[in-house]
């Protein structure tokens, strides 16, 4: 990948091991440039890393060794208010939509913007109107202006994928992750939010980085893919060169569709 003009990449993973059991690398000594925009889609079988990697990324998961270089720093040392201040600048979008049931779309949208206010006023949801407007321009472009005041739990899964990613938006962050958020939609609906997150990524200028299982999905909107397999990188190209052989290569056998 070709990197920003400055010579520094939006995001470097440096040899990135992951143990979650001592001798068994999840992630095997793996290393890759993002730049600042695009979307990066991360394919393979389960178990090999995909979700660990995001993980790691924010901080979500301790790395085993490794860098993980976010601005040009090296974000694997930090704690407390210094990872917090980090983690602000990092959306991420979960497979199970991580929102807070009880709460109207439009509070869901505000506590991404928990990491910008202080404790009382979170608690008190005394927010500043520049964050309530940006709050009704997200829902807007994600086609959710009538459910403003609509309960988390009323609304169907495509919907709730959307607050999710509008809720990662919030945050104004500058890289957004994305854990398998297409595994509990239809296939309508996982095309509909695939062009969402790809078109929103270009909109607010972010590189965006979906971990997925669905391989025509990757192909038809990510910029690049990369293959794991056994942990490690095994290719890394635009969807036009990720061919059969590559694919049986990823998942193991000629008999991977089956």
């Amino acid at each position: 990948m070709s990197e920003h003009a400055q010579g520094q990449a939006a995001l470097s993973v440096r040899g990135l091991v992951k143990e979650y059991v001592r001798g068994k690398k999840v992630l095997d000594g793996l290393s890759l440039d993002f730049d600042g925009q695009g979307l990066t889609a991360v394919i393979g079988p389960s178990g090999t890393g995909k979700s660990t990697l995001l993980r790691c990324i924010n901080r979500l998961v301790e790395p085993t060794a490794g860098q993980i270089l976010f601005g040009g720093r090296d974000i694997v040392p930090l704690s407390g208010r210094e990872l917090r201040q980090v983690r602000r600048r990092i959306g991420m979008v979960f497979q199970e939509y991580n929102l807070v049931e009880r709460l109207s779309v439009m509070e869901n949208l505000l506590c991404g913007r928990l990491g910008y206010v202080s404790a009382l006023r979170a608690w008190l949801r005394r927010f500043a109107p520049a964050d309530i407007e940006r709050a009704f321009q997200l829902l807007d472009q994600v086609g959710l202006a009538e459910q403003v005041h609509q309960r988390a739990d009323a609304l169907s899964g495509g919907q709730r994928q959307r607050v999710g990613i509008a809720r990662a938006l919030m945050q104004a962050p500058q890289l957004l992750l994305a854990d398998e958020p297409t595994s509990s939609l239809d296939p309508r609906t996982s095309v509909e939010i695939m062009e969402l997150m790809r078109t929103l990524g270009r909109e607010h200028g972010i590189p965006v980085i979906v971990n997925m299982h669905d391989v025509d999905l990757a192909r038809r909107f990510a910029d690049r893919i990369v293959g794991l397999a056994g942990g490690a990188r095994v290719f890394d190209g635009p969807p036009a060169e990720l061919d059969e052989a590559m694919l049986s290569r990823i998942y193991g056998g000629a008999s991977w569709m089956q």
